[in-house]
């Protein structure tokens, strides 16, 4: 894989070409930013931008007030070869609040196993009603320890807008959930997303990680994506890797926490 071709890709398709994730949802691109708003309940962010020394701080002080009217959380979603180079300590001084980096992982759908099938007593369901989202909400709050409204949130607009495909997969134990994992399909782009991957602290190390990307990468294969990408934590790029995901850089969220978008 040319790593510099694919990282231009990505960066033309997903970040400077992105779309709104729901119908109410909007993508501005104003001033050299990229940012995604959305009703009530969603996620507010910038998601590119082209800026420099001179314009950086100004574009900041923007986005801020326009999140402060917006309401509620919002993100900054940086990646390791954005400029300026001191674009994070200028978040920071802004008041955003610097999350836990990410590896930026892509890898070609074609190179990657399609066949990994879940330990024994492990069954896959894919997501496909409310109870389902329910069930994914309660691995969320157990796998991650926080609140899990938001992937419930964007499993149910995805299946309002595109019912033909399958936003997420459970990986049950009996009626028991003990995974779950979401996919986002990125129309009229070569990239779909593995996003959300979690498992319960007591099946971990098993499998099941290896058997909800290969059943996703299986759908985003037959719907003709040439290449599936991953936000990974450090512990996933491992497993991730092996699979054969490469990574392309960084990438570190940086939130301007609610209490001060009031």
């Amino acid at each position: 894989m040319d790593r510099e071709k694919v990282l231009a890709l990505f960066d033309r398709q997903i970040r400077l070409g992105a779309r709104p994730d729901e119908p109410a949802a909007r993508v501005e691109r104003v001033g050299g930013v990229v940012r995604h708003i959305s009703p009530p309940g969603g996620w507010h962010g910038v998601l590119w931008s082209d800026l420099d020394e001179g314009t950086a701080d100004a574009a900041i002080a923007e986005q801020v007030r326009l999140f402060r009217e917006l309401g509620g959380e919002a993100e900054w979603k940086t990646y390791s070869y954005d400029l300026p180079a001191d674009l994070p300590a200028r978040l920071v001084a802004a008041g955003f609040v610097a999350e836990e980096p990410e590896t930026l992982l892509v890898a070609e759908t074609a190179v990657l196993p399609l066949d990994s099938a879940p330990p024994e007593g492990i069954r896959l369901m894919p997501v496909t009603e409310e109870a389902h989202i329910a069930l994914v909400e309660a691995v969320h709050a157990r796998a991650f320890e926080n609140e899990s409204s938001h992937i419930g949130h964007q499993i149910r607009q995805q299946l309002a807008n595109d019912p033909d495909t399958v936003p997420a997969v459970l990986a049950l134990h009996g009626d028991e959930p003990v995974s779950a994992a979401r996919l986002e399909l990125n129309p009229g782009t070569d990239f779909a997303g593995l996003w959300g991957g979690g498992t319960v602290p007591e099946w971990r190390g098993r499998g099941i990680y290896r058997a909800l990307v290969a059943y996703r990468v299986r759908i985003a294969a037959e719907r003709g994506y040439a290449y599936m990408q991953v936000d990974a934590t450090e512990y996933s790029r491992p497993i991730l890797e092996r699979l054969g995901f490469e990574a392309l850089g960084t990438t570190t969220p940086y939130v301007l926490p609610a209490e001060a978008a009031v």
